[in-house]
């Protein structure tokens, strides 16, 4: 018995460090802290795909728990008010300078989008919390953070309009008044599905003829902003990364556009792409806009165009993807030529690397001015890993970095 008792607990030991080692490349930095996170995020995927195939809860529902363990509740601190609002019927948090006697200067404003796949996250995450009161106290700024609503209840573009709605009441007058926020020092940011909403959003507002308070710069952190081709070589190299697998980021395109699962299987065999998203490609050509040393061994193919890609008819899914308030990367030189400076931060080790590059280079190209941070040590969500006991050196280095940007050119 005793012998029996010592194998099967070598036993659960080997298969637990079998389950919980996976390779993380020399350059990351604290690897097995990066591990056991990503055990966790692993468990809970796992766990939410036996769920969803007994029929007990849908796959992101079990992952909302993410959300929900992360959750606070935003309150003002002796620095920092912070109130919960609704602008056009969307709820935001507030987060604003405590007044001091005698205080008339106009401030800037963030307003912050958060990530999640446009299926989880949360305005109200501890990690954003976090960072919310960070940039009021760095900055002397108002920060808008959005909670809008999520797929796949809400599937695009609701999401997307949702923000919309909250910059456009944001930006007129009487409010950037109400908040002492000077009109010319106004930034819209977020982070992998916020960075996307925010590229288009700066693009949206640039083409709306009724907008003429504007946006001073943009600030997009390891962003996602295309769906066309999810072959690209960060997408290769990187399909089995922590936080963000290729399959997990592919399931988040799928849930933003549609419920049917047959799309899904056709995004990921990157066979999902009709005629007419198909003449946008030359948009998201890799081989065209990514510099060689991160190109690798890499040989571009263009994705395959399927006449019914996963039930991709005129309408639908297929016609989602080709629109650039899902796909930013979409929209010609022309549109690009009139945006906002711009801040784009990329990792090395993340499926979205190369839409960052791609997206920093088209711009340039068109005139825009951009800074382009890259982590040659970076995986994605590493800036939301700031909080115990998930503290990683490296979100606090990006969320320095990305702040002191902003100090200098907001």
């Amino acid at each position: 018995m005793r012998l029996k008792g010592i194998f099967l607990l070598l036993s659960l030991g080997a298969f637990t460090a079998y389950y919980v080692y996976q390779p993380i490349p020399d350059e990351i930095e604290e690897r097995w802290k990066l591990m056991l996170t990503d055990c966790f995020f692993r468990s809970l995927s796992h766990l939410a795909d036996f769920s969803e195939l007994l029929g007990l809860k849908d796959y992101m529902g079990v992952m909302m728990f993410i959300t929900f363990a992360e959750r606070v509740v935003p309150v003002s601190d002796q620095r920092v008010h912070v109130t919960e609002e609704l602008f056009d019927g969307v709820e935001v948090v507030v987060y604003q300078p405590k007044l001091q006697g005698g205080d008339t200067e106009l401030r800037r404003a963030v307003i912050y989008l958060h990530g999640g796949g446009w299926c989880l996250g949360s305005a109200r995450m501890g990690p954003y919390d976090l960072l919310a009161r960070q940039m009021v106290m760095d900055l002397n700024s108002v920060v808008v953070s959005v909670e809008y609503r999520l797929a796949p209840e809400h599937h695009f573009p609701v999401p997307y309009e949702d923000v919309y709605r909250v910059v456009k009441h944001f930006l007129q007058r009487v409010v950037l008044a109400q908040y002492s926020v000077d009109p010319l020092r106004i930034a819209v940011s977020g982070d992998s599905a916020g960075g996307n909403l925010a590229a288009a959003v700066s693009q949206q507002l640039q083409q709306d003829p009724e907008q003429q308070q504007q946006l001073k710069v943009q600030a997009l952190l390891y962003p996602v902003l295309q769906a066309l081709d999810l072959n690209t070589p960060s997408y290769q190299q990187n399909q089995n990364m922590p936080i963000l697998p290729r399959t997990l980021m592919v399931r988040f395109w799928s849930e933003y556009f549609t419920s049917d699962k047959t799309f899904f299987r056709a995004m990921m065999t990157n066979t999902h792409n009709s005629p007419e998203s198909a003449a946008l490609l030359k948009f998201v050509n890799w081989s065209a806009f990514l510099p060689e040393s991160y190109r690798g061994e890499y040989n571009y193919s263009a994705p395959v165009v399927a006449l019914s890609a996963g039930g991709a008819g005129s309408d639908g899914p297929s016609r989602s993807i080709a629109d650039p308030r899902a796909s930013p990367l979409l929209v010609p030189d022309a549109v690009l030529r009139s945006l906002p400076k711009a801040y784009i931060l990329t990792c090395e080790y993340d499926v979205l690397r190369d839409d960052g590059v791609m997206y920093a280079t088209r711009l340039r190209r068109a005139g825009v001015e951009v800074t382009h941070e890259h982590y040659a040590g970076g995986f994605h969500g590493a800036l939301m890993f700031t909080v115990w006991p998930t503290d990683f050196l490296i979100g606090r280095t990006m969320t320095e970095n990305f702040i002191r940007w902003l100090q200098h050119n907001l």
